[in-house]
């Protein structure tokens, strides 16, 4: 344990603290002190213990009021942090359908590409059939047109 020697208002006492904590405590009496001598100040010399107790009221009025923004940043925090879970989420599910789409894409394009083909193919053998025809026809007409 060590040992803190302090000035609180115009009295000096001996405090302990845990090591390593000599130069916080020390801070805390210097605010402390401030705000004792702040009230006095504004206040005039109404007895160290009602002073005391206001200094202390004070001190637990900014703590309390700390306390409570503290935990309105905690909520905004932990909302913002669903919110961003909830956008994660939105994005991954919208990744996953973009990528599906994709997939269905890809695949009906192969899929319409050898149907093209197909038909291509089956286009020429109407083509080629069909000049076959028209060929044999003529071939026949000018047999007929010879044989006549």
């Amino acid at each position: 344990m060590a040992n803190v020697t302090i000035k609180f208002n115009g009295k000096e006492f001996l405090l302990s603290c845990d090591d390593g904590q000599e130069e916080h405590l020390e801070e805390l009496l210097i605010q402390i002190n401030q705000k004792f001598n702040d009230l006095k100040n504004d206040l005039g010399n109404i007895g160290e213990n009602k002073l005391l107790l206001i200094t202390a009221v004070k001190v637990m009025d900014e703590y309390h009021e700390t306390k409570k923004k503290v935990e309105q940043k905690k909520t905004e925090l932990k909302e913002l942090s669903n919110k961003f879970r909830e956008l994660k989420s939105l994005v991954y599910e919208y990744k996953d359908r973009k990528e599906e789409e994709i997939k269905n894409l890809s695949k009906n394009q192969v899929e319409l590409k050898d149907e093209i083909e197909q038909n291509q193919k089956h286009y020429e053998k109407l083509i080629d059939a069909a000049a076959d025809e028209i060929s044999n026809f003529v071939e026949k007409a000018n047999i007929d047109k010879i044989s006549q």
